[in-house]
């Protein structure tokens, strides 16, 4: 997409430095949920244990646990999202 850009000194197009942002952004939108669901431990008490040695931040078993299915439905859910947009633009042809 080439967006033209008009000022009094001169006409401005504005092509690929968008779009390498743009596409940077899709790619961590991809990477980030990915590695989250890659990296998270199954037991809880790993997970509070991680967080621990990780921050310096203790929690309980049942926060551990609570945290866990959060992360899990927040990457899950972002990534069934960025593949419904990827599977709209293919088929758009955007």
């Amino acid at each position: 997409m080439s967006t033209q850009i008009t000022t009094p000194e001169k006409q401005v197009r504005a092509r690929g430095c968008c779009k390498v942002a743009r596409r940077s952004g899709e790619i961590a939108g991809w990477i980030v949920p990915g590695a989250i669901l890659a990296l998270l431990p199954k037991c809880p008490v790993c997970l509070a244990a991680y967080l621990m040695v990780a921050t310096g931040i203790s929690i309980s078993v049942a926060a551990a646990v609570s945290l866990r299915a959060f992360l899990l439905v927040v990457s899950v859910s972002s990534l069934v999202l960025l593949g419904r947009r990827h599977v709209r633009n293919l088929r758009v042809g955007a």
